[in-house]
């Protein structure tokens, strides 16, 4: 069995990438100044990182292959324009997809998108189209909220979404619902803004019928699907109350939760909530919370410990792990069976 993680980010990456971000943010401020081009980084430097973190983290724990996308926190389409979220996209996709080259057996890609508060989606669709056919990616993160914190987007079951969504079916690619860094004083990144967002997208979903027009359409709901599971009861009654049709066809064909919650007990409702099929190992690790549990003297972000301590069947094991993440991500599982896995 094969244990792939569904939800990772590149949070160290070298210091010339992170340069060539503050000087699209300077020009921001100075208009005058040039554009800056693209970092040189040395795949030496890319391996620095990559091999004192997450590699070291996947092998410590007992993990085989992480999905890896750019650090989320940093994709922020709620600075400067649609030139400047493109040109930063570009930028942090195609430093995935030289980590992805060299770690072929450990990483796969999926992509961030450069999406911009209340702007078309074409530039999306396109990097979309680029970072799949062309570096192998095998899904992207789409951001409900591009405002970073003001929710003035359309709900994920607007019209507006439609020709990104069209275009996810024609790739057969799945989308993680992933907000960035919080503008709003109001929302913590980590702590509120995220998991606030991860529950927004259930509720939208509930409250559509999206799936209707898009069969094929799959989301990966990250954080353990927010507050979703913890409050189950209230969404069941919600879909009554709204005249919907019940939560496991209305919605539960297409949505999937990961495992990113940071405690045994957390870990325990949402496998007793939530059917077996709809969960993906996932740990996000090296990310929102990076230290030791004083009452367990292990790593918050240590997900598979929670995991393992369920007790799982031997067939449920497989689809958390790896099954399900195969199912969800078809383009990952032509990969892994053109490897003979």
């Amino acid at each position: 069995m094969k244990i792939i993680d569904c939800h990772g980010h590149q949070t160290i990456v070298p210091q010339a990438h992170l340069d060539y971000r503050d000087a699209q943010v300077a020009r921001l401020g100075n208009p005058g100044l040039p554009a800056p081009d693209a970092p040189h980084i040395s795949d030496d430097e890319i391996r620095e990182g990559i091999e004192a973190n997450q590699l070291k983290l996947i092998r410590e724990r007992g993990a085989d292959m992480t999905i890896f996308s750019p650090r989320a926190s940093r994709m922020e389409p709620h600075v400067g324009d649609a030139e400047t979220s493109q040109a930063w996209s570009v930028a942090c996709n195609n430093l995935i997809g030289r980590v992805t080259d060299l770690y072929q057996d450990t990483f796969i890609g999926v992509c961030q998108l450069p999406q911009t508060p209340g702007g078309t989606l074409t530039n999306s669709i396109e990097e979309l189209s680029r970072c799949v056919n062309e570096l192998g990616f095998v899904g992207c993160n789409l951001n409900p909220d591009p405002s970073g914190g003001h929710w003035n987007s359309p709900p994920l079951t607007d019209k507006y979404w439609y020709p990104f969504y069209e275009k996810m079916v024609e790739l057969d690619v799945p989308a993680m619902i992933h907000v960035s860094g919080s503008c709003n004083p109001a929302f913590h990144a980590t702590g509120s803004y995220y998991i606030a967002a991860d529950t927004n997208a259930f509720m939208q979903f509930l409250q559509g019928d999206l799936f209707k027009d898009f069969p094929d359409l799959r989301f990966i709901i990250p954080h353990g699907g927010g507050a979703v599971p913890y409050h189950w009861g209230r969404y069941r009654g919600l879909a009554d109350m709204l005249k919907k049709p019940l939560l496991d066809t209305h919605v539960m064909k297409n949505i999937f939760f990961d495992t990113c919650v940071y405690h045994q007990p957390g870990i325990d409702l949402l496998f007793d909530v939530i059917d077996i099929d709809n969960i993906l190992f996932g740990s996000e690790m090296v990310g929102a919370v990076r230290g030791i549990d004083p009452e367990t003297g292990q790593n918050f972000d240590d997900t598979k410990r929670y995991v393992d301590n369920l007790n799982l069947s031997d067939e449920d094991v497989y689809k958390v792990y790896e099954g399900n993440a195969r199912r969800v991500y078809p383009r990952l599982d032509k990969i892994l069976k053109a490897r003979g896995q």
